[in-house]
């Protein structure tokens, strides 16, 4: 029976990565009006009061998706209910079908703000724009993508062994701001060729939920990591680099766990 449990904890955990994956390559052509049937800027149109109320609705179901499932409490009492191998995958399949649910249901608001006329312009958005998603996608791997996405979990358990917590690290990127990865989603969401009032929204929504849901995910972080995380803290920028002489810390003690 124990060996099915595994089994079926990694198939469980496999295929809510695939559809991780699937939605994040969706959600590149949404938000960038591109090779997706339904764009943010794409589908009938409506009173513009609706699509607000619909639209703001979605955007904070993925807020508060996101924070409640993140938090340390949410977790000790969810994993008294799911085993703990699943946990991370369960979080990444509810954020994907959040994100599903926005793709259906977003009322396009193409109101044009701006937009770049020239091919070079926008080439270069594009451009611009693909490179966010690549800095989230690599920054990711630096702190172990499997990890992140609930795979090296249930990988373990199908191993039979145990999960042990990522040790503390601050590799490339890391070194130079603490948030590589929301500086790729605040490049990917502002970069557009394009720029309407329902893209405006979507933008504006999750740069004010990513600014918000970063203390919290700090002090999270600094209760789990300790002395470490603070000092790291204390001389990393968040999302600028800051070149030339570096601000003088105590030393960090040698451990700590990973995020």
């Amino acid at each position: 029976m124990e060996r099915i449990r595994r089994i079926a904890a990694l198939a469980y955990g496999a295929s809510s990565y695939a559809i991780f994956f699937v939605t994040f390559l969706y959600l590149i052509g949404f938000i960038g009006n591109l090779f997706v049937p339904k764009t943010i800027d794409s589908g009938e149109t409506g009173p513009i009061g609706i699509a607000l109320v619909i639209d703001c609705a979605l955007l904070a179901l993925f807020g508060l998706q996101h924070s409640v499932m993140a938090r340390p409490g949410f977790k000790a009492w969810f994993t008294r209910v799911v085993p703990r191998s699943i946990e991370r995958s369960t979080y990444v399949l509810a954020s994907s079908v959040v994100l599903i649910l926005t793709f259906w249901a977003w009322r396009p608001i193409p109101i044009e703000m701006f937009s770049f006329e020239s091919a070079i312009g926008r080439g270069t958005a594009l451009g611009v724009y693909f490179a966010g998603y690549g800095l989230v996608l690599y920054s990711t791997f630096l702190i172990d993508h499997f990890d992140l996405f609930g795979l090296r979990q249930v990988f373990l358990r199908a191993m039979g062994r145990g999960y042990t917590e990522k040790r503390f690290a601050t590799p490339t990127l890391y070194k130079l701001i603490r948030h590589p990865i929301y500086v790729g989603w605040f490049v990917a969401f502002w970069a557009a060729p394009t720029f309407t009032v329902g893209h405006l929204l979507f933008a504006g929504a999750m740069t004010a939920y990513m600014l918000i849901a970063i203390p919290l995910e700090e002090r999270d972080l600094a209760d789990q990591l300790g002395e470490p995380y603070l000092t790291w803290r204390a001389k990393t920028p968040a999302f600028v680099p800051r070149f030339g002489r570096p601000r003088r810390t105590q030393p960090a003690r040698v451990g700590g766990t990973g995020s």
